[in-house]
């Protein structure tokens, strides 16, 4: 969420990155209704004050007539205009929190394929084997019995494939440890308002992508991002111990709505699975440099798998409300004969901090919202698919990456 007066001081710049992503909001609209509620705030404020120097004359004697009608129609008044003012104060919020945030400079302007190739490494093969026909070869997965017991998109992941997945998970732990992250399980539901906080807000109603928990205010997590934004809620942190890094695990929930003609074979998009996330809140001056560590760190995991891959600076039409800027990698696969998403890691700034009040306090006493960043460490089910493109072999074997071996007794396949 922005700050009101940053967005009436930097009205043209809030307005047109909005139009770069793809929202449309009138902004406008939003700063009359925040002028109506403190138009109304300062009447009701002149209210209160009145029905005190009423309420102070009373005291000690008997209080005449004419003071004692005043004072009740003064309450009457006063509760209408309080229940109008909350009316609007939800208003303004709710505009307050579709409004994305602004993009870097550096950010491509236009739709999802004005996205900039920055790098790429490694050798791009020409030829792969289907990871869905090799794993229902192997007996690996079945989406038939997940389908049975939980709809359709859901599966089991057994035996080498469910090791393999594990492997990964240790593979892509021991990265992140090594580069000063906290290892962290989360909570897999999260409430209303860390959900509002994260800025997951979709363009149209047709792309929410949360299932939430009927009668309770809890929504399942698409991402462990979520509960680590929450981490850190209504928190006031000391600058000597900034930044912080979190590496959350957990199981993500995704209706995945919106996916119309995107690639959703087998277990590349799939409802649940499980991802290693990584997190940082960190001093506004540290983001841009964190968020180039977060991607960095990313394709060092890819490396040591050693899976093809570029790195795409994201289109502003294509960024999600909360992010200034992202990164994705995309793995080249010998399956399509393309680059598909496989990480990705946004800087969003104080975006994410001033929805949940996440502040810092500067070692001169002053306070400010701290900046928030996030990147996939690995996402196992996707990170699957990759492994079988590229080392599925036409014997029906699977060659295990050196990385992962230590994580599978050591053994060269499976």
């Amino acid at each position: 969420m922005l700050d009101v007066k940053f967005i009436r001081e930097n009205l043209e710049l809030v307005e047109k990155s909005a139009r770069e992503k793809g929202y449309k909001v009138d902004i406008r609209e939003v700063l009359a209704l925040d002028d109506l509620r403190k138009a109304m705030l300062t009447e009701i404020e002149a209210l209160r004050q009145r029905r005190n120097e009423i309420a102070a004359k009373m005291k000690g004697g008997k209080p005449e007539a004419a003071l004692i009608e005043e004072g009740k129609a003064l309450k009457v008044e006063l509760s209408e205009k309080e229940e109008k003012l909350a009316e609007v104060e939800a208003k303004v919020m709710a505009g307050l929190k579709g409004i994305p945030n602004i993009i870097f400079d550096d950010v491509p302007l236009g739709g999802e394929e004005c996205s900039v190739e920055i790098k790429h490494w490694g050798e791009n093969k020409i030829e792969g084997i289907d990871h869905l026909d090799f794993a229902v070869s192997r007996d690996w997965v079945d989406f038939e019995r997940g389908a049975k017991v939980a709809g359709a998109k859901f599966y089991y992941l057994k035996d080498g494939l469910a090791l393999l997945e594990n492997a990964l998970l240790q593979y892509g732990l021991s990265v992140v440890l090594k580069h000063g992250f906290t290892f962290m399980t989360v909570p897999d539901m999260v409430c209303s308002r860390v959900l509002e906080g994260c800025g997951f807000n979709p363009r149209t109603s047709d792309q929410s992508d949360e299932y939430f928990i009927e009668g309770e205010d809890l929504g399942l997590i698409a991402t462990a991002e979520m509960p680590l934004t929450g981490y850190h809620m209504d928190e006031i942190l000391d600058e000597d111990k900034l930044p912080l890094f979190y590496a959350g695990y957990s199981p993500c929930f995704r209706k995945e709505a919106g996916t119309y003609g995107k690639y959703t074979r087998g277990l590349f998009r799939v409802h649940q699975f499980n991802k290693l996330e990584m997190y940082a809140f960190c001093l506004p001056e540290q983001s841009k440099e964190i968020h180039e560590k977060i991607l960095a760190i990313e394709e060092e995991i890819w490396q040591g798998l050693g899976i093809p891959y570029h790195v795409i600076n994201i289109a502003a039409g294509d960024l999600g409300a909360p992010a200034a800027k992202k990164y994705d990698m995309e793995y080249w696969s010998p399956v399509n004969q393309k680059y598909q998403e496989i990480t990705s890691c946004s800087n969003c700034t104080d975006f994410q901090a001033r929805a949940v009040n996440c502040r810092v306090r500067r070692k001169d006493g002053s306070i400010e919202f701290v900046h928030t960043l996030n990147g996939t460490a690995i996402p196992l089910a996707r990170a699957l698919v990759v492994l079988l493109e590229n080392y599925a072999t036409a014997d029906g074997k699977l060659k295990i990456p050196e990385v992962l071996r230590p994580y599978l007794n050591n053994k060269e396949e499976l």
